[in-house]
């Protein structure tokens, strides 16, 4: 695009002409909002606040430097002790933002000469941390076909066995924990015995699954009892279930300390406020104390899908709190939209290219704070909506 008011203006129509801009709301509206990732209702838990209250007044608002120079202090240190032993993993890593902590991973670990493997409908952080890589050998195997993630994995082993670097070369999987706009889980178990088999990696961001999916909340790989052995790199962000801000890695010792030393967006980067760190230990705390939340959470899910069964509203198949609604067009969804925004909730028109197209849809999250009666005042709203 040249660098002229026309050429803006001609690209904004563009957008325009296809119902594809995007606008802010202030979330304060008195809305019903059905469209957070806060899964979980933590992030106005008036515990959490408190938590991050109380540290700003022992450690100021800010970090004022970097992990590396002076920012890392002991709330960081405190909570990466945490994680690691929630994840079960030897040690964690706390970066500012999950797509820092994506790109930080793949930069740190992949080559131009390495096989990288991603879900088609992977998180927009990691379809640009495989794109940094710049390697040759990127491949996008189909939505959750763990057979064609194999298939090319037993290809590359084959075509390496005779080249001189084959035994530098290196292989990466890489998906979603729980897909962020389809809300179903990735095939771990079968992505991790692929990996397994021909010696690569496995990094899982498992954003929309910690706190949320598996027993206790420990996210996709305690729903499939994978180890760290299976799982090296689990990746998780603050910003959904937690309801603070911020993300981690955790694997163990070797990855975290390559991490240190290689990840230029954790280096290279102001560190995480100490009063968000602290919330989130609180947050945390709340996870691990509070299995009611996950039970109330469940139970909102277990409603909505059977209200929306009664209804004839074809969400697709999804377990977690993630319920999305596909209505094909662009135009459709933003009317169902404006529709449910005047009877009062808030559920955004997830539209291209955040999502294939023609598949436009209206993405319903549930979180524990939502009582029976929200959830059923939007099932009646939603019907009127979409019809």
């Amino acid at each position: 695009m040249r660098c002229t008011p026309e050429a803006r203006a001609a690209a904004l129509r563009d957008i325009d002409d296809r119902n594809l801009r995007r606008r802010r709301t202030p979330a304060e509206d008195g809305r019903v909002n059905f469209c957070s990732n806060d899964y979980l209702g933590l992030a106005r838990d008036p515990a959490v606040a408190a938590a991050m209250a109380e540290a700003a007044q022992r450690h100021g608002a800010g970090s004022g430097a970097s992990h590396l120079v002076s920012g890392h202090g002991a709330e960081h240190e405190m909570l990466e002790q945490e994680l690691a032993e929630f994840t079960g993993r030897a040690r964690a890593l706390v970066f500012s933002t999950g797509y820092m902590a994506n790109l930080g991973v793949l930069a740190a670990f992949a080559g131009r000469t390495d096989l990288l493997l991603a879900d088609e409908l992977n998180h927009a952080s990691l379809i640009d941390a495989a794109r940094l890589v710049r390697s040759p050998r990127n491949h996008w195997y189909a939505h959750g076909d763990a057979a064609a993630a194999r298939a090319l994995l037993d290809a590359h082993a084959a075509s390496s066995a005779t080249a001189d670097a084959a035994a530098e070369a290196g292989a990466f999987i890489v998906t979603d924990g729980v897909f962020s706009m389809d809300g179903d889980l990735a095939p771990l178990p079968e992505l991790a015995a692929a990996a397994q088999a021909h010696q690569a990696w496995l990094v899982v961001d498992d954003a929309h699954g910690l706190g949320v999916v598996g027993a206790t909340g420990r996210g996709c790989c305690e729903h499939f009892g994978l180890d760290a052995r299976a799982v090296p790199v689990l990746i998780g962000t603050f910003g959904k279930a937690l309801g603070t801000f911020g993300a981690f890695v955790a694997g163990d010792d070797d990855v975290i300390e390559l991490l240190i030393q290689r990840a230029r967006t954790y280096i290279y980067t102001t560190a995480l406020p100490p009063p968000v760190a602290a919330a989130t230990r609180r947050a945390l705390r709340i996870v691990r104390e509070e299995p009611w939340r996950r039970e109330a959470l469940q139970d909102r899910i277990a409603q909505f899908r059977d209200g929306a069964a009664r209804r004839g509203l074809a969400v697709m198949p999804s377990s977690t709190p993630i319920q999305p609604l596909v209505l094909g067009s662009e135009t459709a969804a933003l009317t169902a939209s404006h529709r449910l925004a005047e009877a009062g909730y808030r559920v955004t028109a997830i539209r291209p290219p955040t999502v294939p197209a023609g598949t436009a849809r209206l993405r319903i999250t549930l979180s524990a704070a939502h009582t029976p009666q929200q959830v059923e005042g939007l099932l009646a709203s939603l019907e009127a909506a979409v019809s």
